[in-house]
């Protein structure tokens, strides 16, 4: 069990998301790294999209009440053990004594990192999902970010078994490209664009703006110009994750877990599922460019991706003669 001491920037709890309520205006939410909450729960043991906490930018001090294992992935908040100075970092699973103190820092490499507890974490599910949705006030605890005073309780408490596993290839989420290259397929509204939308927006490069968050990138770059015929008013209409969408100002937003469920501005392009983790780990002022694929191609790398994940899962392992699992005694 873990007392949440400092809550961090914004921490929440996160898993898959919700599906199938977005004829209700209920969006998917969930983590906004889901390979990283998949490697998270993977060193664990637990189903890929169990609940963890995702945090953002600045991460939370948690005081351990009772031994447990944690597992880290994503972004490295370069955790530490304050009693005994340990650095726990991504992506591994450890064992956190009770009466000690985890403090987590500030993100290097990338914009969240997630901590998954054996089981995952137990709170109430809504609409059959422990995501929490902000905007809404539902999900995770109650809603909300994470305060001082909040009890985190594993699923499986006592379950030490992972503690030691490590991942045996880096974590998939944190592009190594600089800056990295998400990949995109033409959107439904090509012909609201000059020509030219296309080669603008994979010749750019462009920049994560300030006021973006879990909802979607708001991103600065050169404008995405209309035609004459983009100038009219559309249609409201069902958006979807990695959708990018051009308000007035031809500055486009990338839609991330927390999106509108439907929305009125064209969408030249949409990100491709394999690389909805990069969009996830950009933080305010970080740089990327886009590059213009197609649908075999989106289907078959994120294909790709999970066969990988499920190979990486079957041979994370602990390391010959670790002996940690004797600190729960």
């Amino acid at each position: 069990m873990l007392e949440v001491v400092l809550p961090g920037l914004l921490t929440t709890v996160q898993d898959g998301g919700r599906r199938g309520y977005s004829d209700l205006g209920v969006p998917g939410a969930g983590a906004c790294d889901p390979a990283a909450l998949a490697v998270a729960n993977g060193l664990l043991g637990n189903a890929a999209e169990a609940a963890a906490l995702e945090m953002t930018i600045a991460g939370p001090t948690l005081r351990v009440l009772a031994t447990c294992v944690v597992a880290l992935a994503g972004s490295d908040f370069v955790a530490r053990v304050e009693e005994d100075g340990r650095w726990l970092r991504p992506v591994g699973a450890y064992l956190l004594r009770g009466g000690t103190t985890l403090v987590c820092g500030s993100a290097t490499g990338g914009a969240r990192g997630y901590l998954a507890l054996a089981g995952g974490i137990a709170v109430p599910l809504v609409l059959g999902s422990a995501a929490t949705y902000l905007a809404g006030g539902f999900g995770g605890l109650e809603g909300r970010l994470l305060r001082a005073g909040d009890r985190l309780l594993p699923l499986h408490p006592g379950d030490l078994q992972a503690a030691g596993r490590r991942w045996p290839d880096p974590p998939i989420s944190i592009p190594a490209a600089d800056p990295p290259t998400v990949r995109v397929v033409p959107g439904p509204h090509l012909t609201a664009f000059v020509p030219s939308i296309l080669a603008t927006l994979t010749a750019a490069l462009w920049t994560v703006g300030p006021q973006s968050d879990r909802m979607g990138l708001r991103l600065q770059g050169p404008p995405l110009v209309r035609s004459a015929a983009g100038q009219a008013e559309l249609l409201s209409q069902g958006m979807v994750w990695g959708a990018l969408q051009v308000p007035a100002d031809g500055q486009p937003i990338a839609l991330l877990a927390d999106h509108q469920t439907v929305g009125g501005y064209p969408v030249p392009a949409v990100a491709i599922r394999a690389d909805w983790p990069i969009l996830g780990q950009l933080a305010p002022g970080a740089v990327l460019r886009f590059a213009l694929t197609d649908v075999p191609t989106a289907q078959a790398a994120y294909r790709a991706q999970q066969a990988a994940y499920r190979a990486a899962r079957a041979q994370a392992t602990v390391p010959d003669g670790w002996e940690g699992a004797a600190w729960a005694v």
